[in-house]
């Protein structure tokens, strides 16, 4: 798992069903007023039918079966044309497909149905950040953290972070890495990027302290243990680097990572 090309591409079949579950206490017209519990029978046919076709739509899509996500979700839509989480999975598919126009499409059509969703916004902007419409995402990364009940703010300022630094704004990004760490510092993806740019920029002691959590974690790869290696190196704590150099050889001697460390690559 390349740690840094996930945190930047993002899981789009994780977003739909962090969307799903941060859905599901709207009412079908997106409103959030109190009314009786809703059970099965209180459901319309066709919303039914919609949702079937969006569950099985999503399981497709984490399956990589993208094509077949899309066939589930144009059945989705036709059984109900009201339903915002089924065409925002479909911006998704979309997305992964590379049509950024149907995409975005998608998403503006989800808000329309339920204005002001923090997810559909942030998913909004990540398409932005990929089409390099850096002013507009970040716009949007704004509207999606100050959407009212978001939840998603630790995912929102990362990958915000990581869109400024291809931006050529590290500054800006390092600040927003922060923000997310400080919400989630747990997290392994927001770490790693939050120690590589501290390493970059020469703030070691801050990046050591951030691998090492992450190197001491069950989510380790090769690419965490060579960004430690780098850290410890420049630290001159050689026992630390040799250490993390035998885990680094015994759990993925074929990868690029090991190469460099052969090389002695601990500038690149």
């Amino acid at each position: 798992m390349k740690l840094s090309r996930i945190a930047f591409l993002a899981s789009a079949a994780v977003l739909a069903l962090w969307l799903l579950a941060g859905c599901a206490g709207n009412n079908p017209d997106g409103s959030s007023g109190r009314a009786d519990l809703q059970t099965e029978s209180d459901e319309p046919e066709a919303r039914k039918r919609a949702r079937i076709r969006l569950e099985l739509a999503v399981g497709y899509f984490e399956q990589g079966k993208t094509t077949v996500a899309l066939d589930e979700i144009k059945l989705a839509i036709a059984a109900d044309p009201t339903m915002p989480d089924a065409y925002n999975v479909r911006g998704l598919i979309y997305q992964r497909l590379a049509d950024a126009q149907l995409a975005e499409e998608s998403f503006r059509r989800a808000l329309a149905l339920r204005p002001n969703d923090g997810g559909v916004i942030h998913n909004l902007a990540f398409l932005h950040c990929q089409n390099a419409r850096y002013p507009q995402a970040e716009q949007a990364f704004g509207q999606a953290l100050a959407a009212p009940g978001y939840t998603g703010r630790a995912k929102t300022y990362m990958v915000l972070a990581l869109c400024q630094e291809k931006a050529g704004k590290p500054r800006e990004a390092e600040d927003n890495l922060q923000r997310s760490y400080d919400i989630e510092p747990g997290n392994p993806i927001v770490g790693y990027n939050l120690a590589k740019m501290l390493h970059q920029r020469g703030e070691t002691v801050r990046a050591q302290f951030i691998v090492r959590r992450v190197n001491n974690s069950e989510f380790a790869n090769a690419e965490t243990l060579w960004l430690g290696i780098k850290v410890e190196n420049r630290m001159n704590n050689r026992v630390a680097a040799e250490q993390l150099a035998a885990q680094l050889k015994k759990r993925f001697p074929q990868s690029r990572e090991m190469s460099a460390y052969d090389r002695g690559a601990f500038n690149e």
